[in-house]
């Protein structure tokens, strides 16, 4: 396995590591909760956190948006326990898939049903950066909107 790629799931693998810990120091009712009237509560944050994993790696895939959007509207995940639970089994999902690739197929470029052309390891980045900054917003929301502070260390 290429070490460049070894070494940026293990980012992933630090950030949802550490995400899993935030959700267990949450409660249900933490959820519901929204620090901005148009945008999105903890829960639809976390929802989207769980599923960033899957969708980033089909559309590094190349899925058109017709299949995003199925992809999208097909799950759901309402519960802290589900929530956790798909953030995980999304991880291993992502983390089986690019552990398979060759080098030819980690330097293959694939371009997004929006236009943006990158080499499978720079989607594998993008899913870095995507994680860590949905990762900073939710301990942000936490702390600054509800005074809660899951006093998790969020780097190693």
């Amino acid at each position: 396995m290429n070490i460049y790629c070894k070494s940026a799931l293990h980012q992933i693998k630090v950030a949802v590591t550490t995400i899993v810990e935030i959700i267990e120091k949450l409660t249900e009712n933490d959820l519901q909760k929204r620090p901005t009237s148009n945008k999105q509560s903890i829960g639809e944050l976390l929802e989207h956190i769980a599923l960033i994993c899957e969708a980033d790696s089909l559309i590094s895939d190349g899925a058109s948006q017709d299949t995003m959007n199925k992809f999208y509207s097909s799950v759901s995940y309402k519960s802290l326990n589900g929530i956790k639970e798909a953030l995980i089994k999304n991880h291993q999902f992502l983390e089986d898939k690019f552990m398979n690739f060759t080098e030819v197929e980690l330097q293959e470029e694939v371009t997004s049903f929006w236009g943006v052309t990158y080499s499978r390891y720079e989607w594998l980045l993008e899913i870095v950066a995507h994680i860590y900054h949905h990762r900073g917003q939710l301990h942000s929301m936490l702390i600054h909107c509800y005074g809660i502070d899951p006093k998790v260390p969020l780097f190693e």
